[in-house]
């Protein structure tokens, strides 16, 4: 058996599902229940002094 099918063989049926899990696992870590605030915080940085930059000890919170 050739190198090339023995790999074409194996991406085609353990490495599919390893990564099917490993998406899995990254949409139940992203929809995680106290994943919101931390998204809410991340996603209002840009609006949180508009008229001026953040101060240093506000912008290491």
């Amino acid at each position: 058996m050739e190198f090339y099918t023995i790999l074409r063989q194996f991406a085609d049926s353990w490495m599919l599902l390893l990564l099917f899990g490993f998406f899995v696992g990254i949409v139940i870590w992203v929809f995680r229940p106290g994943a919101s605030k931390e998204y809410k915080d991340t996603a209002n940085i840009p609006f949180r002094h508009p008229d001026k930059p953040a101060a240093v000890k506000e912008a290491r919170k």
